[in-house]
């Protein structure tokens, strides 16, 4: 009688044995994505190293190339996790010890998700013509949403934010944000689809072709563009003075030290005061205060007489309580004559820092919030550029630099010079204060406008139009900036396209994905049919 044996498969006992002990293909695809995400996180200041971006992209591609939705899915959530934790460790220093790593971990997990979604939603596109070009608009228009999403929006960690120097910064003049980190991304993913391409086919074929183009073209036009930025003076120029007075390393705890704040500002500036009598450093035609540097709540006769003694106008950060007792967080300007008068409200406030969303929810979890504890008020826009010291001067305040409409707003409001006030001292020694350095470079390409940041306990610093930081301060020193900024009254391509831009990319990724979609459903029913046929045959 024959006995059948069950077939042991191809290959030696031996051979069998190798390939069980090798890695699964998806562990491998997830140990590139994690590489891939962290390699994007390198990319960010205070490293230099902005060409990093395009080849963490290029090596995400790879990983998604012919995978399936929610292999895409997962994929790119672990390229954003990985990206996001070590990018965002100084929630860490500004919850402190009490709240344990939970919120990080939790935002964290939360921003993944976006990256995740793209990582899906590339699948779809990838057997669209010109699929890196698709792919790129997908990855960028996720970034809208999640400005707006959770807790009034997130944007920290834009790819544009990678780049405040380099071959795609120029870009910026051009289509802001959004558009520089299309660029970026598309010179990730067209290499990637070009390698992969002549490794399958070995001949330039027209895909290849496009890929090679979608290569280059950013960079080219990154780099020609380098010549028309303008850093001339149009208007004249100032000479601008901001104060650091430094502050405690302390988180949350620096609630309770605005005092601190104020003593600190104030002697520093008496500092520089005795340095300009001394002749060691000009006398500014404009001097700031970094944000929240003191409260103001009525008449207050020492920043009068501070300011009278300099002679110039000043820009003060200050918590300014409103008749009702709320408060908004503000930049007032002070005459040295008449004392204060026109006064900009941060808009976009600082979830869990300046305001408590699901207030409820948030008082189970934490030990800060009391009866006592009360949320700011925004503002509303209203003196976005101020008249002072002879100039039109716009105002974004500290966590405003990561969203593109305050800048923008100023500028079309007629700013010929852009202001910066920020109080980073909530983050102790992180990289959050150069990370927020790095948008301001970007937003003074974008508007053609230098940019003054002053910062509590650093990093202060005075920015040209072109994004080159002339002079700066360190983190946690009493110092002070005085410099020259040109006055500019032109307006960029961007400041005139304004956020048609950003909602042109996203309108493009959405008619993209549907293609997809048009062309997968398609594919199947064309499967179907032929299949059918042959069963019938």
């Amino acid at each position: 009688m024959a006995v059948t044996v069950a077939d042991p498969g191809p290959g030696t006992p031996h051979q069998r044995a190798r390939t069980r002990r090798f890695p699964p293909a998806w562990l491998l695809r997830t140990a590139a994505a994690c590489a891939s995400g962290f390699a994007f996180y390198l990319s960010f200041a205070p490293r230099p190293l902005w060409w990093l971006a395009p080849l963490a992209f290029a090596g995400l591609a790879l990983v998604l190339r012919g995978r399936r939705f929610r292999a895409g899915f997962g994929y790119g959530f672990a390229f954003g996790f990985v990206f996001f934790l070590p990018l965002l460790t100084w929630l860490l220093d500004f919850l402190g010890p009490d709240f344990g790593p939970w919120p990080w971990l939790g935002l964290s997990f939360a921003l993944a998700l976006y990256h995740g979604l793209a990582g899906g939603l590339i699948t779809l596109v990838s057997r669209l013509p010109a699929a890196p070009l698709w792919a790129a608009l997908v990855f960028i228009a996720l970034e809208t949403p999640r400005a707006w999403f959770p807790f009034g929006g997130f944007p920290w960690g834009r790819v544009a934010f990678s780049q405040p120097e380099g071959a795609f910064l120029p870009l910026a003049s051009i289509g802001g944000a959004p558009l520089v980190g299309l660029a970026v991304v598309l010179t990730g993913f067209a290499p990637a689809a070009l390698a992969a391409r002549l490794w399958r086919v070995r001949k330039i074929t027209r895909p290849a072709a496009f890929a090679a183009l979608g290569t280059l073209l950013p960079v080219v036009a990154g780099l020609a563009l380098w010549p028309a930025i303008g850093t001339d003076a149009q208007d004249g120029e100032r000479t601008v003075a901001t104060v650091q007075g430094n502050a405690p390393d302390i988180g949350l705890a620096l609630q309770g030290e605005r005092t601190v704040l104020r003593d600190n500002t104030i002697a520093e500036s008496q500092r520089l005061l005795a340095d300009i009598r001394a002749g060691k450093v000009p006398k500014p035609d404009l001097l700031v205060w970094p944000e929240s540097a003191t409260t103001v709540t009525g008449p207050d006769l020492q920043v009068d007489q501070l300011v009278a003694t300099f002679g110039v106008p000043a820009l003060i950060g200050a918590i300014y309580r409103l008749p009702d007792g709320h408060l908004q967080n503000s930049v007032i300007t002070w005459d040295p004559r008449t004392g204060p008068g026109a006064r900009y409200a941060k808009q976009q406030l600082v979830p869990f820092g300046e305001y408590v969303p699901a207030r409820k929810l948030a008082e189970l979890v934490t030990p800060f919030l009391d009866s006592e504890t009360v949320d700011m008020v925004p503002g509303d826009g209203t003196n976005q550029a101020m008249a002072a010291a002879g100039t039109r001067i716009g105002v974004f305040v500290c966590y405003e630099a990561a969203f593109d409409y305050p800048a923008r707003d100023a500028v079309r409001d007629g700013a010929e010079l852009l202001v910066v006030p920020t109080n980073n001292a909530w983050y102790g020694e992180s990289e959050m204060s150069v990370q927020q350095l790095a948008m301001s470079r970007l937003r003074a390409v974008e508007h053609g406008r230098a940019v003054v940041v002053s910062a509590v306990s650093g990093v202060s610093a005075i920015v040209a139009p072109d994004g080159t930081v002339t002079s700066s301060t360190g983190l946690f020193t009493a110092d002070s900036l005085v410099g020259r900024v040109p006055l500019r009254t032109q307006t960029t391509l961007s400041d005139q396209l304004g956020a048609w831009t950003e909602y042109g990319l996203l309108a493009l990724a959405i008619a993209g994905v549907a293609g997809g979609l048009v062309l997968r459903f398609r594919t199947r029913r064309s499967s179907a049919g032929t299949a059918a046929g042959e069963a019938a045959d």
